[in-house]
């Protein structure tokens, strides 16, 4: 079974790799970063553990790996 990732620890990622808070709404934040393309990403708060399909999902649109989370 795949290790799964809580939302703090795709934060921390997300912000190591040059994403900003732009706003958060209800349970969902949303992550910026600017350049060509801007990206956005919305993630679950406070979730201990993301599903695994999101996870993927973060990893193939942001061009990130798993191994930026074994750091």
């Amino acid at each position: 079974m795949p290790k799964l990732y809580s939302s703090s620890q795709v934060l921390k990622v997300l912000n190591h790799h040059g994403f900003y808070l732009v706003s958060q709404n209800g349970s969902h934040i949303n992550y910026r970063k600017i350049g060509d393309p801007t990206l956005t990403v919305i993630i679950p708060a406070e979730r201990k553990q993301i599903p695994q399909g999101t996870f993927n999902s973060i990893l193939k649109q942001y061009a990130l790996s798993k191994d930026d989370f074994e750091k």
